[in-house]
């Protein structure tokens, strides 16, 4: 008998594994092709003018067509015509869930500049550019972001990365779960720090900073201006415990039969690399596109699992993991590097978006060692280990072939 409080049959743990992985594996992706995508993310820029006040909202496709149905022809994307025949009705939408209020009372739009697809770049997104009416000095203002709110059809984590810019000062949130309102009082003498047109910006030293408080809200219990870095530490685990492909990378690295030290050096590494290049992406110092991060993290899926089939001594795989791992922090930074964070504000969001990360890596870590424990001292793990990589270079191959094609 043994005492071990993670003691679990040896013969049936190490031949369940796989079975139990394989479910996992084909509820995630069954549930990823159902909903067309896990993770949606908008970026709204709000600019505070005495003039007006504008608003520039960018959606991705795939989230377009989830919300109207667009994709007729089921091609993955929206054709000219398509994009027509729902323009109205993503406008509309997008009306009804973007509440800006002034003052408590609602404000519409005055002028609709741009509503288009945008092709340019890596992406495709929705663009839309509106007016509405000027802030007055000591006014309250706030948005609250209902998209995916009520929709009961979709298990669609989203978010809108929100940046207020107010003269030379801006004011970053997240906009997620629960928190979906974003809210602040502008001062009489930040007021006078604002220009009459985007193009006509006071001087820094003339403006003071806006007064962020908590307040109530009709449409929100939570404010989460005042806890921004609250909104990043959510952001970085939705964005990891979505990352399907990290997620599987992680498993592919710590399945292979390991010493304890060995396990604590692939974390280490993994941790250190994808920390750096996360940084460094974020800051601007590195920029490598994303049609190269994103085969490249399937690649290294691909490349873990088939040394796990065929090599049984992998004391080294922290300095492989490393490597991999630099790549997989471009993948992370994708997020943060849209929504272009101010200076003032970019070192406890980043920090707040990365630690959001290492929680969930940790704390899948510490569920998996004492499983990988067990199954390790079982006279089956060889096959079990092949089983479970295998499955892992098939989907890390079909990841593969999908982002090298598109």
């Amino acid at each position: 008998m043994n005492n071990s409080i993670f003691y679990l049959p040896k013969n049936r743990f190490s031949r369940a594994f796989p079975l139990v992985f394989c479910f996992l594996i084909f509820f995630s992706t069954s549930f990823r092709t159902a909903e067309a995508h896990s993770l949606s993310a908008s970026y709204t820029t709000l600019n505070l003018l005495k003039s007006k006040t504008t608003m520039n909202f960018a959606l991705d496709e795939v989230s377009v067509m989830e919300l109207t149905g667009g994709d007729v022809n089921k091609n993955g994307m929206l054709d000219p015509d398509e994009f027509e025949a729902i323009k109205n009705k993503i406008e509309s939408t997008l009306q009804s869930n973007l509440i800006l209020k002034m003052n408590g009372e609602k404000q519409n739009w005055t002028k609709v500049n741009k509503l288009e697809l945008n092709r340019k770049g890596d992406a495709t997104q929705l663009i839309l550019e509106v007016d509405y009416p000027a802030i007055q000095p000591s006014q309250s203002i706030s948005l609250a972001d209902h998209l995916y709110e009520n929709d009961k059809n979709t298990s669609t984590t989203y978010v809108d990365l929100l940046k207020v810019n107010y003269g030379k000062e801006n004011s970053t949130a997240a906009l997620s779960d629960q928190s979906r309102a974003w809210s602040m009082i502008l001062s009489d003498s930040a007021y006078e720090g604002l220009s009459n047109h985007p193009n006509n910006i006071q001087p820094a030293q003339q403006q003071q900073q806006a007064v962020i408080k908590k307040e109530s809200n009709s449409d929100s219990s939570t404010n989460t201006s005042s806890k921004g870095w609250v909104t990043f530490l959510k952001l970085g685990m939705n964005h990891i415990l979505t990352g399907y492909d990290h997620l599987l990378f992680l498993l592919s690295l710590l399945i292979a039969r390991q010493s304890f030290k060995q396990f604590a050096k692939v974390i280490t590494a993994f941790t250190v690399a994808h920390s750096l290049t996360l940084t460094l992406t974020v800051l601007g110092i590195i920029s490598i596109p994303s049609y190269i991060v994103e085969p490249a993290i399937a690649l290294s899926i691909c490349y873990v699992a088939i040394e796990n089939i065929f090599r049984k001594n992998i004391g080294h795989r922290w300095v492989l993991t490393f490597i991999f791992g630099l790549i997989h922090g471009m993948g992370f930074a994708d997020l943060l590097t849209a929504m272009h964070l101010s200076k003032s504000e970019l070192a406890a969001d980043l920090v707040s978006f990365n630690l959001g990360i290492e929680v969930v890596q940790l704390s899948i870590v510490l569920l998996l060692l004492p499983l990988l424990t067990q199954l390790h001292r079982s006279k089956y793990s060889r096959n079990a280990i092949i089983s479970t990589s295998t499955i892992a270079f098939i989907l890390g191959g079909i990841w593969l072939f999908e982002r090298v094609i598109s």
